[in-house]
């Protein structure tokens, strides 16, 4: 960091690669977090990186950035970049972050973490290292900033469920219903790893660990392909001569569905569809423990809906929480009680706790382990598929291995926290 002459709060310099959907949604964040929450640094948007140069410098005049450039190389160089924030496809993800660690830039990376086991173990390695001299890194889980979620952990943690017993998830779309709709990098596992698996079921892990403080250890589950071959996004623009538009193969998965065991003994369930006609961003979660649920809608974002099953039966009855109170997490840095948050926000409150973290030394939550963990059980669930919805362990490349246990948090005691046109 920087600390300028005229008294004011240091400046944290930052270079975000990548300008689409995320980076669109991680400059706003980046632009804001300072303004209304109390931070012990000024992040200043130094530089944005992307491929084509026009388009990159009209994304850095139009979002804020005060440089821009097509080689991202280059900004591992500057003494005026502190973090680097990776938003690109996730088929660069570690190669940048490897580099930019190795260069002594603290990373955020958006989720998932890689496109392989391999690249995040090689990541969540890498960064351990380059915490050790004080860098530091995260990935981004956004939907962890929602205050009703971050409500939600602080009710599990205080045993207000008890024992958590079922896990209930599903995260639906329809953007790509349309079998006429292009053949964009996500549909490319070369490039975006899986498909609804990856990119949205990736949301649902994380938070059902996260919530409940366990971890995944066995899954059985099925991915689905509905649509095989889609327009190429270059030639939608105008027919070839042969009378219809040249098609390529899409290679990951439509929509996954899998179950999954916890090392606390709950049993869940997954779905992660990009084929649930008329559902826009529907994500959901619901916990079932022996003294009470939760269930959380994101369409319904600023809503946690709570059962305590402790009362009299009388009184019994889910109960509608309005999180937006002065003490609900991140709440009082916005509005009156009552004026809701949207998607926007989540990811403000992400650069929020980066800032704290990376200015106080505070490893950041959560970590790249963490997103190794939820690479392994998308791992799990692939070849569980491959192997006909069978019985697999999470981390395992032979049956029998468990997996190694990072800096997750222990489960709560019973008696007692893009460059397309997905949403993420």
């Amino acid at each position: 960091m920087t600390t300028p002459s005229n008294g004011t709060r240091p400046a944290l310099g930052v270079a975000m690669i990548g300008y689409a959907f995320m980076g669109a949604a991680h400059s706003q964040a980046w632009r804001n977090a300072h303004r209304f929450f109390d931070l012990p640094a000024r992040p200043e948007l130094r530089v944005v990186c992307g491929r084509s140069e026009s388009a990159t410098r009209e994304a850095g005049e139009r979002m804020g950035w005060a440089d821009w450039t097509t080689d991202w190389r280059t900004v591992l160089q500057r003494d005026d970049v502190q973090v680097v924030d990776i938003c690109t496809p996730g088929d660069t993800h570690a190669e940048i972050a490897l580099a930019a660690l190795a260069a002594g830039k603290h990373v955020l990376c958006e989720k998932p973490l890689a496109n392989t086991v391999a690249e995040a173990e090689a990541m969540t390695a890498a960064a351990q290292t380059a915490q050790a001299r004080g860098v530091l890194s995260s990935v981004g889980f956004n939907y962890r900033r929602t205050p009703a979620l971050a409500h939600a952990r602080r009710l599990v943690e205080e045993g207000a469920l008890g024992t958590v017993r079922h896990i209930r998830a599903h995260y639906l779309q329809d953007w790509i219903v349309d079998p006429e709709f292009p053949l964009v990098w996500r549909l490319q596992k070369d490039k975006a790893g899986s498909g609804a698996l990856g990119d949205i079921g990736a949301h649902i892990v994380d938070l059902a660990q996260f919530l409940t403080g366990q971890r995944l250890t066995d899954v059985a589950g099925h991915l689905t392909r509905f649509v095989e071959r889609r327009p190429l996004a270059e030639a939608t623009s105008g027919l070839q001569a042969s009378g219809g538009a040249e098609t390529g193969e899409v290679t990951v998965d439509d929509a996954a569905v899998f179950l999954g065991r916890t090392d606390g003994g709950a049993l869940a369930t997954f779905e992660a569809t990009r084929f649930a006609t008329g559902r826009k961003n529907a994500m959901r979660i619901e916990l079932n423990g022996s003294a009470g649920s939760i269930a959380f809608d994101f369409e319904a974002m600023n809503e946690l809906h709570v059962h305590d099953a402790t009362v009299p039966d009388r009184d019994a009855g889910f109960r509608r929480i309005l999180v937006t109170e002065p003490d609900h997490p991140y709440a009082a840095a916005w509005w009156p009680p009552g004026h809701g948050l949207g998607y926007e926000h989540t990811f403000v409150h992400e650069i929020a706790d980066f800032v704290r973290d990376v200015v106080s030394g505070t490893p950041p939550t959560p970590s790249f382990a963490d997103g190794l963990q939820v690479q392994r059980v998308l791992d799990a669930v692939e070849r569980s598929s491959a192997a006909g919805a069978a019985w697999t362990p999470v981390g395992a490349d032979q049956p029998g291995r468990r997996p190694q246990h990072t800096d997750h948090p222990p489960p709560p005691a019973a008696s007692a926290d893009v460059a397309s046109s997905t949403t993420h």
